[in-house]
């Protein structure tokens, strides 16, 4: 198959992930399923919009450092490697929790940080409010560090070239993407609660929590065979 033009493969990828992302039960969700039942879909939409803001932050600060080192072979290689972990990490995760109400020690830390910080700041708008929250879950970054580089560093599956290329305007698309697919979630999940009238519970976000873990998985195993191909046409 021919290559697909960098900036729509870049576009893509990016509105892909962060619809798989945003689907996962975390502080966001959950503040609008509360927020968006008790204040319309207007008080949900803005929690969400500051949310996607400052998950674009993380995302462009995540694309401008890997590129600095995703030139070199080992790196890249490591990264992929990385990213495999971390995908399949999630995977597993998310696809077999049985509860939304049984936080590990990194989400319990991740809470307190979150707290400690909202506690400063006192955020009084919807806006502020999803912006802050993401800006204090440092797990919000490293998760897109993760994700960057090994898209920056795999191949598509339908192409000879990485998912993100190196340039500045698949990064943009990329990050564009991200943008689309994390606002018209949040958009398309404050209306389901705005709508719902207290009548969603979490038992909706752990079901969306399984399906995203198939995708987490699914994704790392193709991505794990594709590494053990590559090392074993380059051993020596």
């Amino acid at each position: 198959m021919a290559d697909a033009h960098p900036i729509l493969v870049a576009l893509f990828v990016g509105f892909f992930c962060a619809v798989v992302f945003s689907c996962l039960p975390g502080p966001i969700n959950l503040t609008i399923l509360n927020e968006g039942a008790q204040r319309g879909f207007k008080w949900g939409f803005f929690i969400g919009l500051g949310a996607t803001t400052m998950d674009v932050v993380y995302c462009s600060i995540s694309f401008t450092g890997i590129s600095q080192i995703i030139d070199h072979g080992f790196a890249q290689t490591m990264m992929r490697v990385m990213g495999f972990v971390f995908l399949l990490f999630l995977g597993f995760k998310f696809m077999f929790a049985n509860s939304l109400a049984n936080p590990t020690p990194l989400d319990r830390a991740i809470g307190k940080l979150e707290e400690r910080i909202e506690q400063k700041v006192h955020p009084h708008s919807a806006f502020a409010t999803g912006f802050v929250r993401v800006a204090a879950n440092l797990g919000v970054l490293g998760a897109w560090v993760a994700l960057s580089a090994t898209l920056m560093s795999t191949k598509a599956f339908f192409s000879t070239q990485e998912w993100v290329d190196d340039t500045k305007a698949a990064k943009a698309a990329c990050v564009a993407g991200v943008f689309i697919g994390t606002s018209l979630w949040f958009s398309f999940w404050s209306f389901l609660a705005s709508r719902g009238h207290g009548k969603l519970s979490a038992k909706s976000l752990l079901r969306l929590q399984h399906i995203s873990g198939v995708c987490l998985l699914s994704t790392a195993v193709y991505e794990g065979v594709r590494i053990a191909w590559h090392l074993a046409q380059h051993r020596i």
